[in-house]
């Protein structure tokens, strides 16, 4: 899709249940795969990246949906630690 669409008209949306999880998806959508295992490895695809719990986003989805799909999960989740792992993979990588 980024190859498609361009880097900058893709948006990656997460849903890990902790912030260590969330930032290796991160890293490996933008910077490329941190472990090198993948087939993202050492590919830097620059993509902005979310956790779907992030005001950013949960500001962008009907609150029905979400509240019937994510509701039950972001009440057991540790947002804040999510949300400062979310935000330094976006500031060290991201292109666009």
């Amino acid at each position: 899709m980024a190859e498609q669409y361009g880097p900058e008209n893709v948006v990656v949306i997460l849903g890990a249940a902790e912030g260590e999880a969330s930032g290796i998806a991160a890293e490996t959508v933008t910077a490329g795969d941190p472990t090198f295992a993948g087939p993202l490895t050492g590919v830097s695809l620059g993509l902005k990246v979310y956790h779907i719990c992030e005001e950013e986003i949960k500001g962008l989805v009907d609150a029905d949906v979400y509240e019937e799909q994510v509701g039950m999960m972001e009440m057991v989740l540790d947002l804040g630690e999510i949300a400062t792992e979310m935000q330094s993979i976006r500031s060290q990588f991201t292109k666009f």
